[in-house]
């Protein structure tokens, strides 16, 4: 184990959360000043993909972490049955379920019932197939539809906040299911499927289209929804650091493109792989921009 990953093991992760979330809301206009032009150029943050090209126009830490990009900045893939990158970032691992197990790290396994908080959810993706997506602190940090689907349910678990990047992931054991996480259930023409949106050292919250910015608690919190998205939607967003792991079944037959490795780079939108499962000729294509949140269904 590294000094980096021992030490995180100390570190008062959640005291420093909250601390480091004050200071990223502050619309002071030194201390935002400070942290954005920081930050920007510590990781050589460039504006041209993103609507507000000038720092001065973000208001707040936050405001800019979040920045949404331009219209035509990335194009989502049209692939029938194609399954898309939800975020910019590094494949950190993809592959398939074995024995209830997804890939961590090279040598390193967790299951995939620990990551969605929920035995039952857990045997139903048996044999399955994932893609984790690491969002680096440069990186877009909105989370997109890798598929079409409709949200059913959300899953807050509390948990560490340790680094997410390739070091830790590689020392940690069960790093993705030890942190703070968001799990977002779907009903897809593929069955059940689901979008975990994990936690990290300094992250200062995680929200969603449905249910807004979450409040921390103690417990694990459920709510259910009835929302559909189209395939590139966004789904929700990271205040700090971040990483997203797509969970699909069995019956999806997720076939990963050959280039999708780990390490490798990707945009939201970008084809991660394609399902070979058969899909009913009656089944609606809901890919189809042609289905948007709907306001009441909002939860705080």
């Amino acid at each position: 184990m590294t000094l980096f990953t021992t030490l995180q093991q100390f570190v008062p992760q959640q005291q420093l959360s909250k601390v480091a979330g004050r200071l990223a809301a502050s619309r002071h206009p030194v201390v935002k000043r400070v942290f954005i032009r920081s930050f920007a150029k510590a990781y050589n943050v460039h504006l041209d993909d993103y609507e507000r090209q000038s720092f001065k126009a973000y208001e707040s830490f936050n405001d800019f972490f979040t920045r949404e990009l331009k219209d035509d900045a990335r194009t989502i893939d049209s692939t029938t049955n194609g399954i898309v990158s939800p975020a910019d970032g590094v494949i950190s691992q993809l592959g398939q379920i074995q024995n209830h197990k997804l890939l961590q790290a090279k040598g390193r396994h967790y299951d995939v019932g620990q990551l969605l908080a929920d035995s039952e959810d857990g045997s139903y993706f048996a044999d399955g197939s994932f893609a984790t997506v690491y969002l680096a602190p440069s990186n877009y940090h909105r989370v997109h539809m890798p598929f079409a689907g409709t949200l059913t349910k959300t899953r807050y678990v509390p948990g560490a906040l340790f680094s997410v990047n390739t070091t830790t992931a590689a020392n940690i054991p069960d790093l993705f299911a030890r942190n703070e996480r968001l799990v977002c259930m779907f009903d897809t023409q593929y069955g059940k499927a689901a979008v975990v949106m994990v936690g990290a050292m300094i992250v200062a919250g995680i929200e969603t289209v449905a249910t807004g910015k979450i409040n921390r608690t103690d417990d694990i919190q459920e709510a259910s929804h009835n929302m559909s998205l189209a395939k590139g939607d966004e789904l929700g967003r990271f205040y700090l650091g971040s990483t997203a792991v797509v969970v699909l079944p069995k019956a999806a037959k997720a076939d990963w493109q050959d280039n999708m490795t780990a390490n490798a780079s990707v945009q939201m939108g970008q084809l991660l792989g394609k399902s070979h499962m058969k899909v009913n000729a009656n089944t609606v294509n809901t890919d189809e921009k042609n289905a948007s949140p709907t306001n009441d269904d909002k939860e705080t």
